[in-house]
């Protein structure tokens, strides 16, 4: 068996499964309501409201996350000396392009003003890729000289595509999900339907290279990434991950809302899984010897990047002028824990997700590197 068919099955499996399961979940149509409408709309099945014990149940295990992270010492991570930080060099001129860009695009996209007319619609996009851009430039700074967009250009762009991809994986998930994330805006009467899916898809190329630059910045660190080099040593088995995923995610298909959090890890265990089974380096593989540093930094370079995410996303529609002009602006309609909202749409145990989320999004990446022959090695 050729290895990209052993890496090509697996996906293909994780796309069959809930096709399946929905087939008897929903004897008349086969599939869940609403699937296929792009942008996804708010479900048609009402959401299940708050639950104290699902709260609580998963309010215990974001705290244990936080102690891990603050405290790694409490559980038995031992300290390990870090190596010599890098020398640094001055900002680069991409740097101000990216900080400029990043706030006349925030200014627009709260602000709305009249006087700049449709261009109110398209500024999320810009706003985020002259973030990315301006975190480019302080990386550069702190590796003296060193970051994707100059010494991993081919697979800093490479990322871009590939996020296209990995995030329409997600946004087919959330259909059933029964759209634990929907678009109120996504079919907003002023934009046709292909200017909005195209803007969609240019919005989704900024995901993955959002979280590796924050990844490559909290890589700068070498006294953070230390802090979790020596801890428990966690086997790890590539077909045990893989049939969890597939299982979560049948599950999840069929009980959508008591498994909401299925979403962010099935098809994480089944993309890691396919490349373990191939010997294939993910950043889970560092834990079988105890080196948790590379996990935990894309896990909170994705969760740092989320809060971003959720505050542009709120400001967009809170400081509307009566009219939507943000169609990328998204709302949670999440089962059972939708409560604690910090001028954010995403209620406050909701950011836990964006960490499997965020080791997903490197091993998506990871994966299609293999498949298409492509470098996706992001180390500086």
């Amino acid at each position: 068996m050729s290895q990209k068919w052993q890496l090509a099955w697996p996906l293909i499996l994780s796309l069959t499964v809930p096709l399946a399961v929905s087939w008897f979940k929903y004897p008349v149509t086969h599939l869940p309501p609403g699937f296929g409408i792009f942008p996804p709309e708010q479900s048609l099945i009402p959401v299940p409201g708050f639950n104290i014990w699902y709260f609580l149940a998963i309010s215990v295990v974001a705290v244990l996350i936080v102690l891990l992270l603050v405290m790694p010492a409490w559980f038995g991570f031992k300290p390990v000396t870090p190596a010599p930080p890098s020398p640094t060099t001055s900002l680069p001129w991409w740097f101000y392009v990216g900080l400029v860009t990043m706030l006349v695009f925030w200014w627009i996209m709260w602000v709305h003003p009249s006087s700049l007319g449709s261009l109110v619609y398209f500024a999320f996009s810009p706003l985020w890729w002259g973030f990315i851009v301006m975190l480019d430039g302080i990386v550069y700074a702190r590796l003296n000289g060193r970051s994707l967009m100059t010494t991993k250009a081919n697979v800093f762009w490479f990322s871009a595509l590939i996020s296209v991809f990995g995030w329409g994986y997600f946004e087919y998930y959330d259909y059933f999900n029964l759209s634990n994330w929907y678009y109120p805006n996504g079919h907003m009467a002023p934009l046709s339907h292909t200017t909005i899916v195209v803007l969609f898809l240019i919005a989704y190329s900024t995901v993955t290279p959002a979280i590796l630059q924050w990844y490559s910045l909290l890589q700068s660190w070498p006294k953070f990434t230390a802090r979790y080099a020596d801890g428990w040593s966690i086997p790890l088995s590539g077909n045990v991950l893989l049939a969890i995923g597939v299982v979560l995610i049948g599950l999840a298909t069929w009980f959508p809302f008591p498994l909401f959090f299925a979403v962010w890890l099935g098809p994480l265990f089944i993309i890691s899984g396919a490349l373990m089974r191939l010997g294939i380096w993910t950043p889970l593989t560092d834990m079988a010897s105890g080196n948790w540093s590379t996990t935990l930094s894309i896990a909170l370079a994705s969760m740092f990047n989320g809060f971003l995410w959720e505050m542009w996303n709120h400001g967009s529609e809170v400081l509307d002028s009566g009219y939507p002009t943000n169609p990328n602006y998204w709302i949670y309609d999440i089962p059972y824990v939708n409560v604690i909202h910090i001028f954010s749409e995403m209620p406050l145990l909701g950011y836990f997700g964006y960490m499997p989320f965020g080791i997903f999004v490197w091993v998506f990446f990871i994966w299609c590197g293999q498949l298409l022959n492509r470098s996706s090695d992001i180390n500086l």
